[in-house]
C-alpha cells in the first residue's frame, strides 16, 4: 500500500520534483513504465486480498492514467503536405545503405540527421542524390531536402565548457511549393550520463534553453525541428523547446534503444504548420528508431 501511494505521489508530483541530480528528468522519462509496477502491485494485493492494497493501487493507477494517458494515445494520422523524417544514425553506423533504404521508404520530403561522420555524410549523398538531391551539413548533423535549400547557417547550442568542435546545430531554408522560407533545423542535444552526483542534466537543459531563445527569435512562417532531444515531452526540461513548437504528444513511439525501444528522445516538431502523423520506421544500423511525421501546411 505505502508503495502505491508513493507511485501516485510521484506520478501527480512529478512537475515539482527538484532538478538536482537529474531527479525530474528520470521520472519523466519512466512515467509510462509505472504502468507495470502498478500491475505487479495490484497482483499482489489480489493475491493478499488487502483492500486497503487494493484501493491504493486503483489510486495511484487512476494517478497513471491522468498523467500518461495523453502520451499513450495513438497520434491522429492524416496525409500532410510534407513528409519529414529524422534520424539519429549513430557515428558507429556500418550499413548507410540499408540505412537510407529505410529513410527513403515514405518518400520524404525532407531529412533530417544527426551523429553524421563525413564518411556517412558522403554515403548518404549518394544515396540520397536522385530523391533529395539538395543537402546542407553542419558538424555532425544535416538536412536533405526534395526542393532546394537557399539558406544554410550554424546553430550555436553549445553547453558552457564545450569547445568548437562541438557541432550540433543546423538551420536551412527550404524553397519548398506552398511554404516559401520554410525554416528546417537539424539538432542534436547533449546525452544525459551517470555520474557521482546523479544524471548529468545540466548541458542538456542549457542547450535547450538555448534553443528555445533561437526558435523564439526566428521571424519564418513556418519552422520545422527534427532532433535527438535526448529527453521525453513529459520533461519540464523540454518546455523552453515547447513554448515555440510543437508535436503530437500520443502515440507509443518509442525511438531509443532501437533493438527494444523504451524511451521516445527523437522529435518532429513544428510551428505554422500541424502534424498530421507521426511514427517510427523500421530498424536501421543504428541505435534508434527513425520518426517519420506528416506535416499539413497552412491554406495558401
Amino acid at each position: 500500500m505505502v508503495l502505491a501511494l508513493v507511485l501516485a505521489l510521484l506520478l501527480a508530483l512529478h512537475d515539482h520534483l527538484p532538478a538536482a541530480g537529474g531527479l525530474r528528468s528520470l521520472v519523466a522519462t519512466v512515467l509510462p513504465w509505472f504502468g507495470l509496477a502498478l500491475a505487479a502491485l495490484g497482483l499482489l494485493a489480489v493475491l493478499r486480498r488487502t483492500v486497503l492494497g487494493g484501493v491504493a493501487v486503483l489510486f495511484a493507477t487512476g494517478a497513471w492514467l491522468w498523467v500518461c494517458l495523453p502520451f499513450l494515445t495513438p497520434a491522429s494520422s492524416g496525409e500532410g503536405d510534407l513528409v519529414v523524417v529524422l534520424h539519429n544514425v549513430a557515428d558507429t553506423n556500418t550499413d548507410p545503405t540499408w540505412t537510407a533504404r529505410v529513410l527513403l521508404a515514405p518518400e520524404p520530403d525532407v531529412v533530417t540527421l544527426v551523429e553524421v561522420t563525413p564518411e556517412l555524410a558522403e554515403a548518404f549523398a549518394s544515396s540520397f542524390a536522385e530523391a533529395l538531391p539538395h543537402f546542407a551539413l553542419q558538424g555532425t548533423v544535416g538536412v536533405w531536402s526534395r526542393h532546394p535549400i537557399t539558406r544554410a547557417e550554424p546553430v550555436d547550442l553549445r553547453p558552457p565548457g564545450t569547445d568548437a568542435s562541438w557541432d550540433r546545430g543546423l538551420r536551412v531554408v527550404v524553397d519548398a511549393p506552398g511554404a516559401p522560407g520554410l525554416a528546417v533545423y537539424a539538432v542534436h542535444l547533449p546525452s544525459v550520463r551517470l555520474g557521482p552526483q546523479g544524471l548529468t542534466s545540466g548541458p542538456r537543459d542549457h542547450s535547450l534553453r538555448r534553443l528555445g531563445e533561437v526558435l523564439a527569435a526566428d521571424g519564418a512562417p513556418i519552422v520545422v525541428v527534427g532532433g535527438d532531444f535526448n529527453t521525453v515531452l513529459a520533461d519540464r526540461a523540454f518546455d523552453p523547446v515547447l513554448a515555440h513548437v510543437a508535436t503530437p504528444p500520443g502515440s507509443l513511439g518509442f525511438t531509443f534503444p532501437a533493438r527494444l525501444p523504451g524511451v521516445r528522445i527523437d522529435h518532429v516538431l513544428v510551428r505554422g504548420a500541424e502534424i498530421t502523423g507521426i511514427s517510427t520506421l523500421g530498424r536501421t544500423a543504428s541505435d534508434h528508431l527513425p520518426v517519420v511525421a506528416d506535416v499539413a501546411l497552412p491554406p495558401g
